[in-house]
């Protein structure tokens, strides 16, 4: 009777251990981010930092471009399983890949500034007859400058693209009567590189005029739907710890200006202190995501449908945690 009491019990330990140790059973998957060299990777700076020293909650690989196309590309292939990527690329990719992406949050909002050494640029429509340098052809830069300009009848501004911002910035410090669009945290190189460019208008403020206060939308961070259907708690998880180091690289300067640097986004940790408050870095989820993003992804395929992808997302498109 004793030797039976005794192996019910221990059956019962077993089963309870079972049962504890599914509940707590976690998604230990490696996923695979890929950013942009600017606002984007300096909002996951902390988390990288984190990764890269085992104290993150998720598992992750990170890749950094300073070319948009790379990053989609790798999306594509499935050599990426999350990205941060231009607000209309998200859309487009969800196109692309016949809605096989899904948009999981915001990460930066109006980043983009003109900038440059002639004092008789002030607003738009100060462009006009001139030629403007910038990059993202295909991206957010260009559909948003092209919106704006379109909005404000400016038909004669001619586009100069490059394909990274220092190579602008760098044009900027031989030539300061170039004028730029620019993201942050570009603009503060820019800015420091030649004592006389600075920055001429926001194109935040200029959107903010011509839509009745709706604000741009720069970044989106999406997820590949053959991943998240596999791992919808890793991609939780990297939400949530998304939203911390972007937190951080909010309230401490400091430590994330030093990150910037070794990542080599910017050169100097006095010039990222500067540049990090403006980046308008941001974790924003659920509703709120939706609605923003749905009414910037409209405004653009009004103007071009070619700029979100020929169409624009379905309800599915937006991630509900």
């Amino acid at each position: 009777m004793k030797n039976k009491i005794v192996a019910t019990a221990l059956t019962a330990v077993m089963a309870l251990g079972m049962m504890a140790g599914c509940a707590k059973k976690k998604d230990d998957t490696v996923i695979r981010v890929g950013s942009l060299k600017g606002p984007t990777t300096i909002g996951i700076v902390n988390l990288m930092d984190k990764a890269s020293k085992g104290e993150s909650e998720g598992k992750y690989d990170f890749y950094m471009s300073a070319a948009p196309d790379e990053i989609t590309a790798k999306v594509v292939s499935g050599d990426i399983d999350i990205a941060l990527v231009p607000a209309n690329l998200a859309s487009v990719l969800y196109n692309k890949t016949e809605g096989n992406v899904t948009a999981i949050d915001i990460n930066t909002l109006g980043v983009l500034y003109c900038v440059t050494g002639d004092a008789s640029i002030t607003s738009i429509k100060d462009l006009a007859g001139k030629t403007v340098v910038t990059t993202g052809q295909g991206a957010t830069p260009e559909y948003s400058l092209r919106y704006l300009l379109d909005q404000n009848g400016i038909t004669d501004c001619e586009i100069e693209f490059k394909s990274e911002s220092t190579e602008v910035a760098a044009l900027l410090a031989e030539d300061p009567s170039k004028i730029a669009v620019l993201p942050q945290p570009f603009v503060t190189v820019a800015c420091a590189q030649n004592e006389s460019v600075s920055v001429a208008f926001s194109l935040e403020d200029e959107w903010q005029t011509v839509t009745g206060g709706l604000g741009m939308v720069t970044g989106v961070t999406i997820v590949r739907n053959d991943f998240l259907k596999d791992h919808k708690e890793a991609v939780n998880t990297f939400i949530k710890e998304h939203a911390d180091s972007v937190n951080k690289a909010n309230s401490d300067l400091d430590t994330t200006a030093a990150l910037v640097v070794a990542s080599e986004i910017i050169g100097k940790e006095p010039l990222a202190k500067t540049a990090i408050p403006q980046c308008n870095i941001v974790c924003i989820t659920g509703d709120t995501l939706k609605s923003n993003l749905e009414s910037y992804l409209e405004i653009l395929f009004n103007s071009d449908p070619k700029s979100v992808g020929g169409k624009l997302p379905g309800e599915e498109f937006y991630f509900k945690g």
